[in-house]
C-alpha cells in the first residue's frame, strides 16, 4: 500500500478539517460526511471517537500508520507529556516545517517540494519529507528565487531572515502554538487499549 491518491475533499469532509489547503474547501460549505448516506450523523462510541481523532491526525500530517506508531513509541519514551511530544515530533517533520514557514500552500505541496530536492537544510539537499528538524537548523530554498506566501501566519518557533532568505528553527514548538485541531489524548488512549 502506498499513499492515498483518491479524492482529497472526501477526506476533508470526513474529518471536518480543511486538509487540502484550498479556499473553496467543501468543509466550509457542506458539513455532511461524504457518500450517499452522509447526511445522517450517528453518535460515535468512545472507540469511534478515538479512531476518528487518530485518523484526523494521520491525514492532517500525511503519515502512515507505522510512522505514527513509531512517533508514539518515541513520545512514550520521553519524560515530558506524551501528547505534547507526539505533536512536536509531527510538527518537526521537514515537510510540515516547509508548510508552516510559508513556502507552500499545503502539506502535500510541501512534501512534493522536499521530495523534488528544492529544500536545503544547513546547506545540504534533503529529499526525505520525514526528516526531523533540530533546534538551530537553517532552511533555505535551493533556487535563488522563490515564492513566499505572506498571508501565512508563521509560528514563533520559525524565524525568517529575509536578508539571507532562510528560516531558522529557534525552538521546539509549544502546545499553544500548535493549534487545537486534534485532541492528542484521544489518540494516546486509542493506542493504549
Amino acid at each position: 500500500m502506498g499513499r492515498y491518491i483518491g479524492p482529497i475533499h472526501r477526506l476533508c469532509r470526513r474529518e471536518g478539517v480543511p486538509l487540502c489547503g484550498r479556499e473553496d474547501c467543501p468543509v466550509k460549505t457542506r458539513m455532511s460526511a461524504p457518500g450517499q448516506h452522509g447526511k445522517f450523523r450517528r453518535r460515535l462510541s468512545p472507540y469511534g471517537t478515538q479512531l476518528r481523532e487518530k485518523q484526523k491526525l494521520k491525514r492532517i500530517y500525511g503519515v502512515r500508520e507505522r510512522q505514527l506508531r513509531r512517533y508514539l513509541e518515541e513520545a512514550l519514551m520521553s519524560k515530558e507529556k506524551t501528547g505534547e511530544v507526539l505533536l512536536q515530533l509531527l510538527e518537526r517533520r521537514l515537510d510540515n516545517v516547509v508548510y508552516r514557514a510559508g513556502l507552500s500552500m499545503s502539506r502535500p505541496q510541501a512534501r512534493q517540494m522536499v521530495g523534488h530536492g528544492l529544500i536545503r537544510v544547513n546547506g545540504r539537499k534533503v529529499t526525505i519529507p520525514s526528516y526531523l528538524i533540530a533546534k538551530g537548523d537553517k532552511i533555505t530554498f535551493a533556487r535563488k528565487e522563490f515564492n513566499l506566501y505572506d498571508e501565512v501566519v508563521r509560528p514563533g518557533w520559525i524565524k525568517l531572515q529575509k536578508a539571507a532568505k532562510q528560516f531558522e528553527i529557534a525552538d521546539f514548538p509549544k502546545r499553544e502554538e500548535l493549534g487545537a485541531e486534534v485532541d492528542e489524548s484521544l489518540v494516546i488512549e486509542f493506542y493504549s487499549r
